[in-house]
């Protein structure tokens, strides 16, 4: 099938190259289940995400949004499927190899800034990156250019309880861009802001896309975030809506199928 690529309802299965090169999303996942005890909440979610995109998710509560931005992320594992990021599958990964990998590739941005008190805004930034083993030198000048590149170069010393909901979550947003990472996952991002540092928020995200290249995948209740972002998945029942069917690809020498 050389470098085909078999597509159905928007989902895309990628082969690789000759080379060995993966040529599909930034994000695949494919039959992605979820149960807590007898509560299915994830029922078999095929997705793709790519490079670049600014993809919000979208949904009631209890339609599986955050369990499957978590298992994206892989704070929380699936029962079953794979999920391939950048053209690693992160279901296949130990337990040490995936921490790297997400302290390397993911970051992170949730509703509630989750700022450790005791550390001033740009000690707060370096953290993900001290964690990987980098240099403090190297990681403390980092993280000052990127407070600098946030609008925040004036409060690098101040602590969390010194700082506005906006600024605390730009803090947050640069800790998240620390490691250059391929994907920034946001959960509610500015849920807890206000109309104005909402908009600033919103508007930095494609900033950084434009500038940054970064993939953004964001879960949100916002319909006017989920407006503006380049494609809205909506979810309902632990479904996406309406549930992508994908048949299986002809199948490959020794009768398996692509899936």
């Amino acid at each position: 099938m050389d470098k085909e690529q078999y597509t159905d309802c928007g989902v895309t299965t990628p082969l690789p190259t000759k080379e060995g090169q993966w040529e599909g999303p930034m994000i695949q996942l494919r039959h992605i289940t979820k149960s807590f005890g007898s509560l299915q909440v994830l029922k078999g979610i095929d997705l793709d995400i790519e490079k670049g995109e600014v993809v919000s998710i979208v949904g009631p509560s209890g339609a599986g949004k955050t369990t499957l931005l978590q298992i994206m992320g892989t704070l929380d594992a699936a029962d079953g499927g794979s999920i391939v990021i950048d053209g690693k599958d992160v279901t296949k990964m130990g337990q040490k190899e995936l921490a790297k990998f997400r302290n390397q590739h993911l970051g992170f941005v949730f509703q509630f800034h989750q700022l450790l008190p005791e550390f001033t805004a740009v000690e707060n930034v370096m953290i993900p990156a001290l964690i990987g083993g980098q240099s403090k030198k190297a990681v403390k000048a980092k993280a000052e250019e990127l407070l600098a590149f946030l609008g925040l170069s004036d409060r690098v010393n101040h602590k969390p309880n010194e700082l506005s909901g906006g600024e605390k979550q730009r803090v947050a947003v640069a800790r998240a861009l620390i490691n250059n990472p391929s994907v920034i996952l946001a959960d509610e991002p500015s849920g807890s802001l206000d109309t104005k540092n909402k908009a600033e928020l919103h508007q930095l995200f494609f900033d950084l896309r434009d500038k940054l290249g970064q993939t953004f995948v964001i879960v949100t209740h916002d319909e006017q975030l989920a407006a503006t972002t380049d494609r809205t998945i909506k979810m309902q029942d632990g479904l996406t809506l309406p549930q992508l069917t994908l048949p299986l690809a002809p199948p490959v020498e020794g009768g398996e199928y692509i899936l």
